[in-house]
């Protein structure tokens, strides 16, 4: 693991046009990509941004959840649209702008589309919900009692909104004027709310179920960002007794971590003793909070999200299991559509069900280049036939079960055009990283990180 942090945080100065005009970040350029792989590279990111633009919902402009390419959705579910994976997805436009599969007028438009619907649309004390109707912007609950404000999703967005605001600030009148309306959304969120009254954050809260999904969230999972947008906010902001006594749990949050093969992690995965978890847990918060450096009492993240990844890359290739397929050149773990259903596909005899998921190693690029690298070319070269669709990869196969679903979701979508993009050139990352208050709120923390230098 050490050799591949090293090789991989090898910097030289990289300025992102759009980016604040501030202190730049020294960018990953250790692993030249041969011109037929950037071809892959690039083919890899266009077809998957196109979820988020030809494939959006029209009327909000917004990622759909899920989308079948055999066109069998459950009943109203194709007008579906998620908070979470539109935040992805507002991320992606900035990345499709930059690399030139739309013009910066036609992203800076679908984005005011996009800004219009979540000023309209239903919110919970400033945060939106898991699910809306496209159409109408009315909450379409998630499960019997999640029909209110969804703090995680919502966090989710505003992670991406913030990348948006600092792309266009310094922009023509128009792009001002569409950052002067993110940043009223992000200022209207508020974080303080769904504290309960308590140090720890809620996930949840419904005018119509008050609490009653009762889901403080604790112990290291995909919901570190929520965390640092807390305590960044200008407005409703929370002190840091918050992150330590809530998510980290006085400590406890370092407390049995998994071990594997080699490798040990620095802190355990909530619910998950001894266990690595899902890979997406090293994807959604990093997409803009940007790990190389960035460390705190708990964890060094990058060397963290490293670990995490190759454990579950050694599982794959060790295969216990005996599933067919699985090898160095096939591999990744993660919640995605499954045999039966959806899974939180995972190292461990139990959670991994012979699924693999192309998102888990695609956006992990900036952690494990080689290996994402080998997996995307096999995929591409030896499975297209069975693998490939309008959008990329399709969202999970199985070569034991003979199981290939053409459909894709938004939240394995989303993080393979923004990671990919992330580890060549950090454009999200300098873009998150260069917001005042986020540097403020890392420091209340107790983060250290090249950016807070």
């Amino acid at each position: 693991m050490r050799k591949n942090i090293l090789a991989i945080f090898s910097f030289t100065v990289l300025a992102i046009s759009g980016c604040d005009s501030g202190k730049k970040i020294a960018t990953d350029s250790a692993v030249s990509i041969s011109p037929q792989d950037t071809a892959l590279f690039r083919l890899m990111q266009e077809k998957t941004f196109q979820y988020f633009w030809d494939g959006a919902e029209p009327n909000s402009g917004l990622a759909r959840e899920r989308f079948h390419a055999d066109n069998i959705y459950p009943q109203n579910d194709k007008s579906t649209v998620t908070s979470g994976g539109g935040g992805f997805g507002v991320m992606a436009i900035l990345v499709g702008i930059e690399r030139g599969f739309i013009t910066r007028e036609q992203g800076r438009e679908r984005l005011e589309r996009i800004v219009h619907f979540l000023e309209t649309a239903d919110r919970f004390h400033g945060a939106w919900p898991h699910w809306w109707y496209g159409e109408t912007g009315n909450v379409k609950p998630f499960s019997r009692y999640d029909d209110g404000g969804d703090l995680v999703e919502t966090s989710f967005m505003a992670q991406g909104l913030l990348c948006v605001r600092q792309y266009f600030k310094n922009g023509n009148e128009k792009e001002k004027a569409l950052a002067t309306r993110i940043d009223k959304l992000w200022k209207e969120i508020e974080f303080d709310w769904y504290r309960n009254k308590q140090n720890v954050l809620y996930w949840h809260w419904s005018p119509n179920n008050g609490w009653k999904m009762n889901f403080p969230v604790h112990g290291y999972n995909e919901c570190l960002i929520m965390y640092v947008l807390a305590a960044s906010s200008p407005t409703h902001g929370v002190p840091a007794e918050v992150y330590h006594e809530g998510w980290a749990e006085n400590g406890k949050i370092n407390n049995h971590p998994a071990s594997y093969d080699g490798i040990t992690l620095q802190m355990s995965h909530q619910g998950e003793a001894g266990s690595s978890g899902p890979l997406f847990w090293a994807h959604y918060s990093y997409l803009g909070l940007d790990p190389r450096g960035l460390k705190d009492k708990y964890a060094d993240y990058w060397e963290h999200n490293v670990g995490h990844t190759m454990i579950n890359y050694k599982w794959c290739v060790n295969n216990p299991n005996n599933y067919k397929g699985y090898g160095p050149d096939s591999w990744g773990l993660t919640s995605s559509y499954s045999i039966k259903g959806y899974a939180g596909h995972a190292p461990g005899e139990k959670r991994d069900l012979g699924v693999i998921s192309p998102t888990a190693a695609l956006s992990s690029f900036p952690y494990t280049p080689k290996e994402s690298m080998a997996a995307m070319k096999h995929w591409y070269n030896d499975m297209k036939d069975k693998l490939w669709g309008p959008f990329g990869f399709y969202d999970a196969f199985s070569e034991t079960a003979d199981w290939y679903t053409p459909r894709y979701l938004a939240i394995d979508q989303g993080p393979i055009v923004v990671m990919m993009e992330n580890y060549r050139s950090g454009l999200l990352w300098n873009l998150f990283m260069s917001c005042p208050e986020i540097k403020t709120g890392l420091k209340k923390l107790g983060f250290e990180s090249p950016w807070l230098k």
